[in-house]
Parts: structure tokens; C-alpha cells; sequence
């Protein structure tokens, strides 16, 4: 089976919505540094590229997680692949995802997080489906809400390919 991608998200709206979200932060902490913990693989091209639009001074961690359980389908339980290098504890951190669906693994994440004294844990995602939410999860950065497609491109991949894209695609199966 082929598959094609269909632009969704344009290199050019990517990046205004990056600076505007880079701006609110900036605003949200002056006078204060945030420390960005991204979501490994798919959140570092967002966490780059918005940690250069952050005007208060940033340091970045990061962290890669596997849930398993059903093939499509999280089932929240999460391992932990790579842990962080420094701690948590006094920091104002922000959680860098590139996409939150269920939220069943990002809930059980931001729970452990927060169980290590930061004083305070908020959530930023490239791309939220609200559609697929299975577990409340408390978004506090989002730079666009998306339909539920199966989505590439800024760091998302099908199979290892597509991560290097500059836009957001949705992948369609011929």
C-alpha cells in the first residue's frame, strides 16, 4: 500500500504560531528562566525551534518514554527509555510534546514530573486532537488543534520516515 502526503499545516503558519507561543511564554515568565523538558523523538524539532523564540533564559532536558499495551492504542502505561540529567526540583518546566491524542501517557508523564518538586509543570504541544482525548489532560501551550488524521512532518513520523518534513501532513493510503 502507497501512501502520499496532503499538506495540512504550512511551513510559514508553523512558524508564526511557534513565535506567537515562544512570545506568551516569554510574557508568562519575565524575570524568571524555564526549563523545557522535550518529549523525545517527535518533540525536538518544536522544542528548537520555539526554545530560539523564548526570550527569558531557557535550559532544556530531555526524556523518551514507550507505552505499551495494544498496537494502536496507548494503554498509559509508561516506561521510561531515557530519564532526565538534572533535576527538577525549584524550576518552572514545561513539558515540550509534539502531538497529544489520548493523553493517557502524558497524564501518567506529568504526574511523575510533577512528583519531583518543580515548582510548577505546564504542558506545551505543536498539535493537540482533542477528538481522541481519553484522559483530561490539561494543555497549556497549543499551537493548533487538528482533526483526527494521522499526521507527519515537524518531528511526526509513519515508520521512521517523514520527520524531516518542514509542514504537517496528513498520510492518505492509496
Amino acid at each position: 500500500m502507497a501512501e502520499r502526503i496532503e499538506v495540512l499545516l504550512t511551513e510559514e503558519e508553523i512558524d508564526k504560531r511557534i513565535q506567537e507561543i515562544g512570545n506568551q511564554i516569554s510574557q508568562d515568565y519575565a524575570g524568571k528562566q524555564v526549563h523545557l523538558v522535550c518529549v523525545l523523538k517527535g518533540g525536538s524539532f518544536f522544542m528548537c525551534e520555539l526554545a530560539k523564540r523564548i526570550t527569558v533564559p531557557v535550559s532544556i532536558d530531555f526524556m523518551s518514554v514507550s507505552s505499551y499495551g495494544g498496537d494502536t492504542e496507548s494503554s498509559g502505561v509508561v516506561r521510561i527509555v531515557k530519564d532526565l540529567d538534572e533535576p527538577l526540583a525549584d524550576r518552572h518546566v514545561i513539558v515540550i510534546e509534539d502531538i497529544v491524542d489520548s493523553g493517557r501517557t502524558l497524564s501518567y508523564l506529568l504526574d511523575m514530573l510533577r512528583s519531583r518538586g518543580p515548582l510548577d509543570v505546564r504542558l506545551c504541544t505543536l498539535l493537540d486532537k482533542p477528538d481522541r482525548r481519553v484522559v483530561d489532560v490539561k494543555v497549556d501551550y497549543t499551537g493548533f488543534e487538528i482533526p483526527d488524521e494521522f499526521v507527519v512532518g515537524y518531528g511526526l513520523d509513519y515508520d521512521q520516515k517523514y520527520r524531516n518534513l518542514p509542514y504537517i501532513g496528513m498520510v492518505k493510503f492509496d
